[in-house]
């Protein structure tokens, strides 16, 4: 990949810095240079207007800075007061998510400048060259990055180092920079649960952290086969399955969905909105027009042993938002040659579903996260 440089004037002179974008986002076209004496009023008015602040003074000023600036992106307009509330859930879904980006271009406006082995070299500029190292790999040359994105890039490393508990297991999963954490335990707990149809072998479609991987081999699955497209995913798998003692148990493969031949368990838990992902990391959220969902139904058929189960975990969100129907999905399942032998249900349990200021709140309220267990048509 070519690298992208972000230039800029500064002191009358020239410059330019690598940029970096988890996103893909081009530099900003209008930078200017800002320290401790630009007021949070007219750094949220240059913002607003597309210009990038890069930062030369206190990093901690810095910071402070960015909280000022999303508690202003976070005001309600005067003029929008009255408006009335959206028509319907697609709507509304729509509306957060425009709003959503909205306040992501504010608050990507504050620039932090990296040297080549990614240390900060402003004041009281913390040493985070380790988490920048794990991110992107090892410095080579002068940077540039948005506060905001550091900021997550710091946060993602404290939870690798941490880990995230994972009940069902019985120990923590290490997510890594840009995979998505298994914070939310539903679905986990269905995997644990559900009846296996044979412990011999699992495909694991989609593996992400590898923590459905490891569920099904500490539930006594003698190997199972992981898949995923991503190299930090199959990075991020390979680390926590050496962790967890499971490495010789499971074996890590890239692939776009299943892996060669055919097994009596696939276990997909595909992304569960169907809309355009912003940020990669959104794509273990966000699947647009479906694409990983309706694969992972037309190929199943054809990588099942004789009587094998497919699972699908698959939360119902979309169907509260208007956004996909339970009649489309179980046209999908039937039109792939599939029969659903049988469900298991579970609410979530994330504080979201419980917050009524939350814009998607009613949708939310009404999610249940499902284990759909799929056979083909005319087996047992």
């Amino acid at each position: 990949m070519t690298p992208v440089l972000m230039e800029w004037s500064e002191g009358g002179a020239p410059r330019q810095a690598l940029w970096r974008s988890e996103a893909g986002l081009p530099p900003p076209r209008r930078v200017q240079c800002a320290d401790d004496t630009l007021s949070a009023d007219a750094a949220y008015r240059l913002a607003c207007e597309g210009t990038a602040l890069l930062w030369r003074g206190d990093f901690q000023n810095a910071r402070q800075l960015l909280q000022a600036l999303a508690r202003r992106a976070d005001r309600k307009p005067r003029r929008g007061r009255d408006k009335p509330p959206p028509a319907t859930p697609a709507e509304a879904f729509h509306l957060h998510r425009q709003a959503l980006a909205q306040r992501a271009r504010v608050l990507a406006a504050v620039l932090i400048p990296l040297e080549a082995d990614h240390g900060i070299a402003l004041r009281r500029g913390p040493d985070w060259r380790q988490a920048c190292s794990e991110a992107w790999g090892p410095g080579t040359q002068a940077s540039v990055v948005t506060l905001r994105e550091l900021l997550g890039l710091v946060g993602a490393h404290e939870w690798r180092k941490k880990g995230v508990p994972v009940p069902a297991l019985g120990a923590s999963i290490h997510p890594h920079y840009g995979v998505f954490s298994p914070v939310r335990g539903e679905y986990i707990d269905l995997v644990a649960q559900a009846p296996l149809p044979a412990t011999g072998l699992a495909f694991d479609v989609g593996t992400g952290t590898g923590v459905l991987a490891a569920v099904l081999a500490r539930r006594g699955v003698a190997q199972v086969v992981a898949t995923d497209q991503d190299p930090r995913a199959l990075a991020c798998a390979r680390d926590n399955l050496a962790r967890l003692g499971l490495d010789g148990q499971v074996q890590v493969l890239q692939a776009d969905l299943f892996p060669q031949g055919t097994a009596p368990l696939v276990v997909c838990n595909p992304p569960w909105v169907p809309a355009r992902p912003s940020s990669p990391i959104e794509h273990a959220v966000y699947d647009e027009g479906s694409r990983m969902l309706r694969g992972f139904l037309a190929g199943l058929a054809a990588h099942l042993a004789p009587d094998g189960e497919g699972w699908l975990i698959l939360s119902d969100l979309a169907e509260h938002l208007g956004l996909r129907s339970r009649d489309e999905l179980l046209g999908w399942i039937a039109g792939a040659g599939l029969q659903v032998r049988g469900r298991l249900d579970a609410r979530p349990r994330h504080p979201k579903a419980a917050d009524p200021g939350d814009p998607l709140h009613r949708a939310r309220a009404a999610e249940v996260t499902s284990l759909w267990r799929l056979g083909v048509r005319g087996t047992a």
